[in-house]
């Protein structure tokens, strides 16, 4: 999501910290999923975003992204060829759209983030195939997130995934970060880079790993708004995100997407994405 201009020191959270992050992240994905819930075709984006803000005051969080360096939504809703950031109006939705919502919330002191790209009944198959090896290529980057790996393996598992064996372009313009008691802290997370390289990994580094993977070039657009990016070849991209915490043998992944997937599952509007086999 968006990019601190500051660094900053990294601060290694305390196992209390983690939980407090652990509620954060629910309610955030709670929030993704109510988003999820109400989309069909003609819902506009600045409808969802008034009812997930609604949803999170009512249940005790802040929205992390509106006012955010001027961010003027709770939400960033990025449609078809608009890659992240996205401002929530009035173009109503359509049937074959597929609609990513990136969602951050800010509990007890602590945030929460996380993303999903839902797919609207009458997505392309293609386009399905997409949404599904980027999903996949977040489960792949959180396997290597473990204590001892480095950056660069969390990088390399998105783009051989992604670039390497499914051609898809991995962006590179834009990142993964940290994120504890602001969002977004150091250090950097690159969807691109080599094994064995990089930040060497420490328990209880929080990061949110965050793959943008386009259909077609990796290149990407700022638009006139100042905050929208786009892909430059005009085809769709895709954009999931989970917040972790960096553990022995395995993540611990903060955020819980199966309130998204049942969110998903439910609404007959939309197709369900599935990581590729």
């Amino acid at each position: 999501m968006f990019q601190s201009p500051d660094k900053k020191e990294i601060y290694y959270k305390t196992d209390d910290e983690l939980e407090l992050m652990r509620l954060a992240n629910i309610l955030n994905c709670q929030a993704i999923a109510l988003a999820g819930s109400l989309i069909k075709p003609g819902v506009t984006g600045i409808f969802l975003d008034q009812q997930v803000e609604a949803f999170i005051l009512d249940n005790g969080g802040i929205p992390a992204f509106k006012g955010y360096r001027g961010f003027p939504n709770t939400l960033t809703i990025s449609i078809n060829d608009q890659v992240v950031h996205g401002i929530p109006d009035e173009r109503e939705i359509q049937e074959g759209d597929v609609v990513s919502v990136d969602c951050g919330v800010n509990l007890n002191g602590y945030y929460g983030d996380a993303a999903y790209t839902y797919a609207v009944v009458g997505t392309d198959p293609s386009v399905m195939k997409l949404l599904e090896v980027t999903k996949l290529s977040v489960h792949k980057a959180i396997e290597q997130a473990v204590i001892g790996k480095r950056m660069g393996d969390i990088g390399f598992a998105v783009f051989d995934l992604c670039e390497r064996q499914h051609k898809f372009g991995v962006v590179r313009d834009l990142i993964g970060h940290g994120i504890g008691k602001s969002m977004h802290e150091e250090p950097d997370v690159p969807n691109h880079g080599k094994r064995g390289n990089g930040f060497l990994l420490r328990k209880n580094l929080v990061i949110a790993i965050e793959p943008m993977i386009n259909m077609g070039s990796k290149d990407v657009r700022l638009m006139p708004d100042g905050w929208t990016i786009l892909t430059r070849d005009g085809k769709p991209s895709a954009h999931f995100e989970h917040s972790i915490a960096v553990r022995a043998g395995k993540a611990d992944i903060l955020s819980d997407h199966s309130f998204i997937e049942e969110a998903e599952k439910n609404n007959t509007n939309l197709l369900a994405v599935q990581p590729i086999k």
